[in-house]
């Protein structure tokens, strides 16, 4: 955790596929190693010479008990935005109030609110005030939250440096306070986030969200799925070819191979 919200955690997931990868594919040309590396064996220096608590146990075999993995029970989720998870609890609920003040006046302006407060769980790494920099955005509630309020929504493009510096987004930062309720964990099956806003009226609107709302089966169409793929291709690719993609995973089925879909997945150097 110590590497959270820093551009290290994703490089060491990436390096961890890829040297998975490697490994396997070492293994298929015949290269031999220790099958006692997991094993906590006597005069074997395997994984437990290097972690003491490691007590591996054998599982039961498929035949011996009706065994799932986690993965066959999991959902498929999708971020609406390239930030830290907890940051699209706080957006929605940014969202929200930023609809009740539209709804509420009849318009929007950073000049109405005097003051936003955030009730948020508890996490360090992720309250970070005022971001100077991409990936700090990312990992920051102020921003995302102070982002959905300007704008009504988080994009891709709201990590960018010209939206960072904006003068009304740095305005309404200057304006946040936050609180880490009790009953709010950093946990993300029972966290939630709240935003209220008091207006210069003297008016309090609430947002609130209670849970991550993004999953294949509730708020995501595929309408949204392709807008957001749109989004993040046609930053490296030509809208020709972006449609090309659609249209070649909408029709995978029925490909005898995959140069097709390769085809139009490379950069736009080659």
């Amino acid at each position: 955790m110590t590497n959270a919200a820093t551009q290290s955690k994703p490089l060491h997931i990436g390096n961890a596929a890829r040297l998975g990868m490697e490994a396997a594919l070492l293994a298929s040309r015949g290269l031999e190693a220790s099958t006692l590396i997991l094993d906590s064996t006597p005069g074997c220096s395997g994984f437990s010479a290097f972690y003491n608590y490691y007590l591996p146990q054998a599982l039961p075999s498929p035949e011996e008990q009706d065994t799932r993995f986690l993965l066959e029970d999991q959902d498929i989720a999708f971020k609406c935005f390239p930030a830290h998870l907890g940051m699209h609890w706080l957006a929605d609920a940014a969202c929200s109030a930023r609809e009740l003040l539209v709804n509420t006046v009849g318009g929007f302006h950073p000049s109405m609110i005097q003051s936003i407060l955030m009730r948020i769980p508890l996490s360090k790494y992720i309250n970070r005030p005022f971001p100077e920099s991409e990936h700090q955005a990312r990992h920051s509630f102020q921003f995302n939250a102070c982002t959905a309020l300007l704008d009504g929504e988080v994009s891709v493009q709201s990590f960018s440096p010209a939206f960072l510096d904006r003068p009304e987004l740095l305005g309404l930062l200057s304006r946040v306070r936050v609180e880490h309720p009790q009953d709010n964990p950093a946990n993300f099956n029972k966290m939630y986030a709240e935003v209220l806003l008091t207006l210069t009226t003297g008016n309090v609107l609430k947002g609130r969200c209670d849970t991550f709302l993004w999953t294949l089966d509730t708020l995501w169409s595929c309408d949204s799925l392709l807008k957001k793929f749109r989004a993040n291709a046609g930053a490296v690719l030509p809208g020709e070819r972006v449609e090309a993609i659609i249209d070649a995973v909408e029709n995978i089925e029925d490909m005898q191979d995959c140069s097709h879909l390769t085809m139009h997945l490379e950069s736009r150097a080659s």
